[in-house]
């Protein structure tokens, strides 16, 4: 006696494809990149409060905006952030203009140790160092809002090596590095990102050291110096 038996098909899920795979692990960093930057948004409310946190976030997502997108927008975004942490914080802002103008003296001093070198002081600076030939110094500049395009490719550089510091509230610099300069770059910056080439790095309390692989070797050298509280810095190589 035989007894009749029969067999079911099993629907086997496909595998992911390549595409879907990529997406999901987009996905999964997007998602800890927000827990992250939630985080640190509560941590640092607890330490400083959020409305200063909230002017910071807006100062930076100004300055971002300006910088990629270069619209009116941009600028309302970084004022709107400005007016909400100076206006409601004034002594407080006070008191850090004071010490951060000391600072700035201090430091000045230190990095240039003589007195041949440009230093200038201003509430919004504006450097456009790339549209022609130009010549680099030892130079010190402290602003409020402060913009710097500097192209090293155009420069015509007298001495093997100078340094530039720059040093504010916000900053947002942008440097085109040719391969026969050498750069290096000392920046501290309690929000911002500096993006060297195809590699980039943001966040909170963003301290940076880099110099360029041929820096010893180069016939022109420059140190940059950058301290603000909300900063930007874009190197491109060519």
């Amino acid at each position: 006696m035989s007894i009749p038996w029969t067999m079911e098909r099993m629907d086997v899920p496909n595998p992911p494809e390549k595409g879907e795979t990529g997406a999901m692990e987009t996905n999964r960093r997007n998602t800890a990149i927000l827990f992250i930057v939630a985080g640190s948004y509560f941590l640092l409310g607890k330490l400083i409060g959020y409305v200063s946190v909230s002017a910071l976030l807006l100062i930076w997502l100004g300055l971002y905006r300006v910088k990629t997108d270069r619209d009116a927008k941009g600028y309302f975004v970084l004022v709107a952030g400005a007016v909400l942490l100076f206006g409601n914080y004034f002594t407080l802002f006070l008191a850090i203009v004071l010490i951060s103008l000391g600072w700035f003296l201090i430091k000045s001093q230190k990095v240039h140790r003589d007195n041949r070198h440009v230093r200038k002081h201003a509430v919004v600076d504006s450097i456009r160092l790339d549209s022609g030939a130009w010549t680099p110094v030892n130079t010190s500049r402290w602003s409020l809002f402060s913009e710097v395009r500097m192209d090293l490719s155009l420069a015509m550089q007298e001495e093997e090596e100078v340094t530039f510091m720059l040093q504010g509230f916000v900053g947002d610099i942008d440097v085109i590095l040719p391969p026969d300069y050498g750069l290096r770059l000392e920046s501290n910056m309690l929000v911002g990102r500096v993006a060297i080439g195809g590699e980039k790095d943001g966040g909170f309390l963003n301290r940076r050291f880099w110099q360029s692989p041929n820096y010893e070797h180069c016939p022109h050298k420059m140190k940059l110096i950058v301290g603000c509280i909300v900063g930007d810095i874009e190197i491109r190589t060519v």
